[in-house]
Parts: C-alpha cells; structure tokens; sequence
C-alpha cells in the first residue's frame, strides 16, 4: 500500500518541538524532506520506513554558527596551546599556510563527520586563510558528497605582518582578489531556495586582520546579492587597544562605520562590547555565535548571553575552531553554555532548554533560518537528533529528560538526519568516504605539523 510518508520517527520518550511544544511519546512523520506531522503515540501514520527513538529524547537537529574546520588538522599544537588569542594566532599561521584543496577536502569531510556525531545538522565554516585558490569550494564539495546542510562563509584576511597586521603574507590576498573570489562563489554556490543545503556568506576575518576598505565593500557586496556577513568582533582586549591605535575608535564603532550594524550579520564571539554598544548591536539585529569552549579555553572572558537574549537579539552556538576548542560536539558546547550562563547568572540564569532553544532556534535566526530549521514544527525541514545516553549515566534520572540531556551524559547522537536523509545510525556516521578521509587527514596532519 501506497503512502506519503518517506520517514516515519517513532516511541520517542520525549519529542521537542520546538521551545514551546513538547509530545512524550511523540512521532514524527517526513516527506520530500520535510516534517509534515508530528503527534502522540497510537496516532501514527504509515510510512515507507520506520525509525524507532526506543524511549530517547528526539530534539530538532543543532545549528553551528561559528567554526574553522580546516583547523581540526592542528589540534592541541602544543607549542601554542598555553598562548593568549594573539599568540595562539600567530603560532600556528605558518602551519596552515600549507593549506590547499585536498586538505580542505579532508579537513571539512571529518569535521563534517564529528559534527553530525555530536548532534548537529547545520554548521557554517568561516574559512579566512586562502594560501591557495578554491578552498571553499572544496570544503562545499565535502557537503555535498556528505548531504551536510552548510553555510560557507568566505573569510578574508588582507593586513599582513608588513601592513601591521597579524598574519604572515603567505595567507593574506588583496582586496580585489577577496571580492573577485567572494563575487564567484556567490554565483556559483549559494542556494537561496527554501530548504536549501549550501549558502554562502561573506567574512573579513577580523576588524584587525582586513582594510576598512575591504570591510565596506564587503557589505556592499552582501547587499547586492543578498547575503549574510560574518566575523569576530570584540572578542579580546587587545582588538579595542589595536582599533583605538589604528582607527581611531572601538570595535563597535568601527563596525557600525563600515556599513555591518545589519540585521544579515552575526558575529562570533562578542565578549568586550560595553553596555552602549550591546544596545546598539541588538537594535540593529546582529547576532551572536557564542562559543563557550573557546572562551574558557583561552580564558578572554564570555559572551553576555542572558543580557543579549534579554535585549532581543539572535544568540547561537558556536564550536569555533578545532584548534583552540580541540572538539567539533554541539553537544559539549551546548552543555558549557549551560554552565557558563549559570556560573556568571546563578542557578536560575540558564535552564537546560535555554541551552537548547540556544543551539537550534537561537542559531537558526543567527543564520537567517528561523522558518525552517531549529525547530521541528509542520513544514520545517527535517533535521532531527535521537539522543542516546548510557543507562548507567541515566541512572536516577526520572522527572526531566531534558535537563538529564545536559545535566548527566556524555550524551552523543544515535541517529542524526539531514532533509529526511539518515547520516547517523546507531551511533555511527554512515559516510562511505570517511575511511579514506580520515587516512589522507592523518598524512596531511602530519606533515603541516612536522611530524611526518
């Protein structure tokens, strides 16, 4: 007999809609990759495939909004894992100026892999060191050989050593081959249509590490193809003393004069903005990658989350790079907000739903998706996580499952679906290239580390 139904996800011991709405028990049906029901148990449909949630807690897939994945190729370099951002910066730019599209490939296709392990379903990649041409794009083909929901976002560095910037020259561009490159990739990748897997958006690094030049044109640019604009502002105490010696004012300021004070940016980061500025920064729209792991790795402070989201504006959740974070889990980090928002708030300053609502609808706005992901309402598309944690771990936990989530654990993702697509099962990343992805890493990891 015929049906509707592509995926029926069923037995959940508690399904999370969205923020608003949770079913115990609950099922979920897909079609044509998106959700197109959700109900409570006895209420069914039939579908061409049944997957059992076995009692688990099934919550809409997580949204990244802040990484460098091609970093997971450096992780714990330990001649800079002990430095401030800058020193920690400036260590490992000679490293991945070996950087080129094999390694991009590889690099993104494993950090691909470990991010739908830890429950996310959608992640940007802020690529900023370009030593070679095509970067970006190989790390879209790595989506698309994956089926990853992906937002590309074209980072540039143009201020070298020589112009009193931080990175050597051999990972910088010039400003016409920054909006050359971002003008192609636009054109030939980003999928404005609903549903959509791959988009691009455009990224300056940093305000210390491109011209104002670039930085305004960049926006411009966005503008006329109407796209998203990403990068790190206010993230340490050395970016107000460099923009105060280079521009002549604040970080904030120096972003609103070059046209990004812009309801299609994100930031990541956000730790040193004063009360003035924050205020200004959610009347505008900007959001927020808030990136916990990091933070306390590097020890620079944190992101006031409860303050942001009190003031309206989008906050998500951010892994940043794999070499100051050394993880790519939304699970972790979803967790350390909760611990963060807490240690700064007290005991009622952030719940574990906070959290959650943080990492799906939080980021979804972030990346200008709130109508159809973080969520598993009718209509949306059909990112989904069934979580698994080990009885042992569970043990005792009997009033929330939410809560238990993130409260025990370690939690990871049994089954984790992208547009109505299995890409982990039991556990296990179901990806035919990744065998051969995780040897040619190994090989590349070694030899830009010099331990070939």
């Amino acid at each position: 007999m015929s049906t509707a139904v592509d995926l029926l996800v069923k037995d959940a011991g508690l399904l999370v809609v969205d923020g608003e709405r949770e079913i115990a028990g609950g099922w979920l049906a897909v079609a044509n990759g998106r959700v197109t029901a959700v109900g409570t148990a006895g209420t069914e449909p039939e579908a061409r495939t049944t997957l059992s949630a076995a009692g688990r807690l099934v919550t809409p897939g997580l949204v990244n909004t802040h990484h460098h994945i091609y970093q997971n190729l450096t992780r714990s370099y330990a001649p800079a894992v002990n430095g401030s951002l800058f020193d920690w910066l400036t260590t490992l730019y000679p490293l991945w100026a070996a950087l080129d599209e094999e390694a991009a490939y590889v690099s993104a296709y494993v950090g691909m892999a470990e991010l739908l392990m830890g429950g996310c379903t959608t992640s940007s990649d802020h690529l900023y060191v370009h030593p070679r041409p095509l970067l970006v794009d190989a790390e879209i083909r790595a989506a698309r050989d994956i089926g990853f929901r992906f937002h590309a976002t074209r980072g540039s560095m143009t201020r070298s050593v020589e112009d009193g910037g931080l990175p050597p020259r051999s990972v910088t561009q010039t400003e016409e081959e920054v909006l050359a490159d971002s003008e192609r990739l636009i054109k030939a990748h980003h999928d404005a249509s609903p549903g959509a897997l791959i988009r691009v958006a455009l990224a300056p690094c940093s305000p210390f590490s491109v011209t104002k030049e670039l930085m305004t044109a960049t926006a411009e640019l966005a503008e006329r193809y109407d796209v998203r604009l990403h990068t790190h502002l206010a993230e340490d105490r050395d970016e107000d003393t460099y923009c105060i010696e280079t521009y002549g004012c604040r970080p904030v300021e120096y972003f609103e004069e070059t046209g990004w004070m812009s309801d299609r940016t994100w930031v990541a980061h956000c730790i040193y903005p004063n009360d003035a500025e924050l205020r200004r920064l959610a009347a505008a729209g900007v959001g927020v990658a808030h990136c916990p792991s990091s933070n306390m790795l590097i020890g620079g402070g944190t992101a006031r989350v409860a303050e942001m989201r009190e003031l309206g504006m989008p906050v998500g959740i951010g892994c940043d790079g794999s070499a100051s974070t050394d993880h790519a889990s939304l699970w972790m980090e979803t967790r350390g907000a909760l611990l963060l928002g807490r240690y700064r708030g007290g005991p009622g300053a952030m719940t574990a739903r906070d959290a959650l609502d943080l990492a799906t609808r939080g980021s979804a706005r972030c990346l200008g998706r709130a109508d159809e992901i973080g969520h598993l309402r009718p209509g949306a598309c059909a990112d989904l996580v069934v979580w698994d944690l080990h009885e042992v771990a569970l043990a005792g936990a009997l009033t929330d499952p939410v809560e238990a989530w993130l409260r025990c654990g370690p939690a990871r993702a049994w089954t984790t679906v992208v547009g109505g697509r299995t890409l982990v099962d039991r556990g296990e990343p179901v990806l035919p290239g990744l065998t051969d992805a995780l040897r040619t890493h190994g090989t590349i990891a070694r030899r830009m580390q010099q331990r070939a």
